[in-house]
């Protein structure tokens, strides 16, 4: 059943990149909207997400709002993904321009290898693929999702960018050969996280369970830590902002260092959140391994 849906979804993204693009976006708008009505589960996913950054009291009106985007974002992203299959790369990041590259240029000047630091936020996808492309090639550390054709589906569609990948479990390999190389990766820090690798930082105003991965290698490898976030006002013309280098602490006492580094990212990644709320990927269970009271059904 797995191979024969793959299939049809395979046919159904034929027709699609046959229409005109303007076609295919109004329809991936259309299909986001109505998303947003009829899935119950997943808005309630957001609605409890929202409750939980912003309180009880929060507007019903500021929760549509971010429910709306939520579904729209999920199913644009869906769309660059198809397109990044069918287009040369060539031609997609013409509508897509960098931010604070100096930034970026002096670690590469400096012949150190760089992690971006990121997260589920806007047009994610695209972002990995243009960075990838004409910046640095990256590697990406994926989860290995149930079905096999759509995960072929998805890295295969990211092979042209660049970009190499690495399942989570398993990944370190691929990771340190990476940084050793003097080489870029990308790690998205907003995942869930499992409390036995975690290291507790406040994220959103809430004490969560955080990878360390990130400044573990930094520290290790002297690799610039850059966080990196894509932003649009029109889903047409994109904006990748680099961010000014994370420089944490290094003293003796490394579990500490590595505790501050963390915290260091994640206020970063709040800080635009909250300055700019819609384009999170809030459909997310991201504090359930902290918080799994959050997800009961009402």
């Amino acid at each position: 059943m797995q191979l024969i849906g793959f299939y049809l979804f395979l046919v159904f993204e034929k027709f699609l990149m046959f229409l005109p693009r303007s076609w295919r976006k109004s329809f991936f708008y259309t299909l986001g909207t109505f998303a947003y009505h009829v899935s119950k589960r997943y808005g309630r996913v957001v609605e409890q997400n929202v409750k939980f950054v912003y309180g009880d009291d929060v507007l019903p009106e500021f929760i549509n709002k971010i429910k709306r985007h939520s579904f729209k974002q999920m199913l644009l992203n869906v769309m660059h993904t198809m397109e990044s299959r069918y287009y040369a790369p060539e031609e997609i990041v013409e509508n897509i321009k960098f931010e604070n590259l100096e930034i970026v240029q002096k670690a590469q000047q400096e012949k150190r290898p760089i992690i971006f630091v990121t997260g589920h936020y806007g047009s994610w996808e695209l972002a990995g693929r243009a960075l990838s492309f004409s910046i640095e090639p990256i590697l990406i550390i994926y989860k290995k999702m149930k079905n096999k054709y759509f995960e072929n589906y998805l890295l295969n569609s990211r092979e042209k960018w660049k970009m190499s990948y690495a399942e989570r479990h398993g990944a370190m390999k691929a990771m340190l050969k990476t940084l050793r190389g003097g080489r870029a990766m990308a790690i998205l820090i907003d995942t869930n996280v499992n409390k036995k690798e975690a290291i507790e930082v406040e994220f959103l105003g809430h004490k969560i369970g955080q990878i360390q991965t990130t400044a573990y290698f930094a520290r290790k490898f002297n690799a610039a830590l850059i966080p990196a976030l894509i932003h649009t006002e029109d889903d047409e013309n994109f904006t990748i902002k680099f961010y000014d280098e994370i420089i944490a602490p290094k003293t003796n006492d490394e579990k500490k260092d590595l505790q501050v580094s963390t915290q260091m990212q994640t206020d970063w990644l709040s800080k635009e959140i909250l300055k700019k709320p819609e384009p999170w990927f809030w459909l997310h269970r991201r504090f359930k391994e902290d918080y799994p009271d959050i997800y009961k059904k009402d």
